[in-house]
């Protein structure tokens, strides 16, 4: 898990790009504030264990569905 918190802000960017996803519309589907994702994105601020099993549920949903692949993460 540490890789991937040194690696958030790229992963977020990442997931947002492959779902074609805007910060708000990512910050909704995570119940997070848009501030939150954009903080995130930024580096300004990491996840609270809460939001990165969120985070994390939601990657994998996606990846299930076909809809994201993260190889490099």
């Amino acid at each position: 898990m540490n890789r991937q918190l040194e690696n958030l802000p790229d992963l977020v960017k990442e997931v947002r790009r492959q779902l074609r996803l805007s910060q708000e519309e990512l910050a909704h589907a995570l119940g997070v504030s848009f501030a939150t994702v954009n903080r995130w994105e930024n580096g300004k601020t990491m996840p609270s264990k809460l939001a990165r099993k969120q985070f994390s549920a939601f990657v994998a949903a996606q990846t299930r569905s076909g809809k994201l692949s993260l190889k490099d993460y």
